[in-house]
């Protein structure tokens, strides 16, 4: 594939460099940072398309799974390609399409854990001391932010329900995977997220994690009646299966806190299978399977 993104281990120089030689590439594109890490890393944003009317996609939620960034930067610059070449996208008219409709990605909601992932301790600079006292056996699988907080356990979605959870599983404090926070919305990359949202309005938004190929669309009562058949038509055309979350992964999560803050569809897409973090080689296979289910999101 011809492209700016390579497979390769995603780290936040990697992150810089996608962002800033995407947005000089393509200078219809709106570039932001959304906020800042504990660690001082930004949250990066590319915004196209009418942002009046626009949806979110974000991943590199969890440290160990940065190819959903990776995933998320492709399928941006397949997108603007299409719109400054003006070629379809899967038989899509895309600078069309973009001219009524606009979508936010953000490809790394949790640079510091992907940092931490990707180079161990090292990556948590001032905190390198704090992250190796949390004991962690494999960096490599490292989840939470540089604090020791899962980001997608820190949103307030029944996140009492969470808590609880989590200290009948013996999580009480910080930790390389699945500690919510002392509170609902402690952390920065929580807050950078939900300003957005609340900003914006998004019609729908798309948190990318992996592994499983599985979507999962459904949170309470709040989930919107066109959520099911959306879901089967995202899942159906990339033959991923429908899923609802089970224990420790029921509450808590940006798909949960934005159905319930919104009313309105929210979905979480698996992807690729196997042991994270998946190969880096796998993403342009992974791609190829998920492009148009992330396309007919943006376009829904």
């Amino acid at each position: 594939m011809n492209s700016i993104v390579k497979p390769t281990e995603f780290d936040y120089n990697t992150n810089l460099k996608l962002f800033e030689d995407l947005t000089a590439k393509f200078p219809f594109i709106k570039p932001q940072v959304q906020g800042r890490t504990a660690l001082g890393r930004g949250i990066f944003s590319l915004s196209l398309g009418n942002a009046k009317n626009s949806v979110l996609l974000a991943g590199g939620f969890h440290g160990s799974e940065w190819l959903t960034c990776l995933e998320l930067y492709l399928f941006t610059e397949r997108l603007c390609s299409c719109i400054a070449e003006r070629t379809s996208l899967c038989g899509i008219d895309v600078e069309r399409a973009f001219s009524m409709l606009g979508v936010t990605v953000i490809p790394c909601v949790n640079p510091d854990g992907v940092e931490i992932a990707v180079h161990g301790p090292s990556g948590a600079r001032g905190l390198k001391d704090y992250v190796s006292s949390l004991n962690c056996e494999n960096y490599r699988k490292w989840n939470a932010n540089a604090l020791g907080v899962d980001i997608n356990h820190n949103f307030g979605a029944g996140w009492e329900k969470l808590r609880q959870l989590e200290q009948e599983e013996g999580i009480t404090g910080p930790s390389p995977r699945r500690y919510g926070g002392k509170y609902a919305e402690s952390e920065a990359e929580t807050r950078a997220l939900i300003r957005l949202c609340r900003l914006k309005r998004f019609r729908s938004c798309m948190a990318l994690h992996s592994q499983g190929e599985e979507l999962f669309w459904r949170y309470g009562e709040n989930t919107p009646d066109n959520s099911a058949m959306m879901a089967k038509i995202l899942a159906d055309s990339c033959d991923y299966t429908l899923a609802d979350n089970s224990g420790l992964y029921s509450h808590g999560g940006f798909k949960d806190w934005f159905i319930e803050e919104f009313h309105s569809p929210g979905f979480t897409m698996e992807i690729g299978k196997g042991e994270n973090p998946l190969p880096k080689e796998t993403l342009y296979e992974i791609y190829g399977r998920i492009e148009e289910a992330l396309l007919l999101f943006c376009l829904m």
